[in-house]
């Protein structure tokens, strides 16, 4: 995350923690360690301060784009995801949840697995909701059966991992996926890094090893291509400062 976006969050949280005497400073987070990207008790706090849901929160103050994970759901709904029921949905890196609970919404599954690093997170939401949390290497989805999936997504995951760890992913949304099923995730694309994307990009003082880590379009595409996938739809969604391509592929 940019330092100015860090600075605005630590803001934010501050200003939410005010009135119960709480502040937040430098030394927590580190904000280089993207595995366990959004601190959970320090968001969890300033989300309930705001007497708002911790995926609001996230969305509205952290991001400042109010309602832009329901704006995901919405367009993977409007390329057919959920126009059929979807048994089995498996999520990579859930974190916060923002995009889990409308998913939940959205389809009604009877099983939903996650694979989550952040163990707060991941007993966050086990607690929140009926999951199946997989053990994770944070490489491969090992307990998940092959051909036994309907939906594999991923939200701002990809966005921060080093390519060898995007690939093998990729490889076992192929191996989970049934015939008809569903890969949806997002990636920084060359179409995200047009105009003063680059200058902005640099101006915001973002210093991680792997965060963002921009994608060749055309890698992914034909990965999925070749495994006999079609993409079924791409559009382009904020990821503060930036932008990043949202590819929703059938099997």
């Amino acid at each position: 995350m940019a330092t100015a976006l860090l600075s605005a969050f630590k803001s934010a949280v501050n200003k939410s923690l005010a009135p119960i005497g709480i502040q937040i400073s430098r030394a927590g987070h580190n904000w280089g360690d993207v595995a366990n990207f959004i601190p959970f008790e320090q968001t969890m706090a300033a989300a309930r301060a705001r007497g708002m849901s911790v995926g609001d929160y996230v969305d509205a103050v952290m991001n400042g784009v109010p309602g832009s994970s329901q704006s995901t759901i919405d367009k993977m709904a409007s390329v057919g995801v959920f126009s059929q029921p979807l048994n089995t949905v498996v999520e990579i890196g859930p974190g916060t949840g923002r995009y889990l609970e409308k998913t939940l919404k959205a389809c009604k599954p009877t099983r939903y697995e996650i694979y989550e690093t952040a163990g707060p997170w991941s007993d966050y939401l086990m607690k929140a909701y009926q999951l199946v949390l997989q053990p994770t290497d944070g490489y491969f989805m090992s307990a998940t059966a092959d051909h036994s999936v309907d939906l594999v997504h991923a939200h701002k995951v990809f966005s921060g991992t080093p390519f060898m760890v995007s690939m093998c992913y990729w490889q076992e949304m192929v191996r989970v996926l049934r015939p008809g099923g569903w890969a949806v995730f997002d990636v920084l694309t060359e179409r995200c890094l047009t105009g003063d994307a680059v200058s902005t990009w640099i101006k915001s003082g973002i210093r991680n090893a792997t965060y963002p880590a921009p994608v060749p379009r055309e890698t992914v595409v034909s990965y999925f291509a070749g495994n006999g996938f079609t993409l079924a739809g791409s559009f382009i969604v904020p990821m503060p400062p930036g932008t990043t391509e949202l590819l929703a592929f059938r099997k």
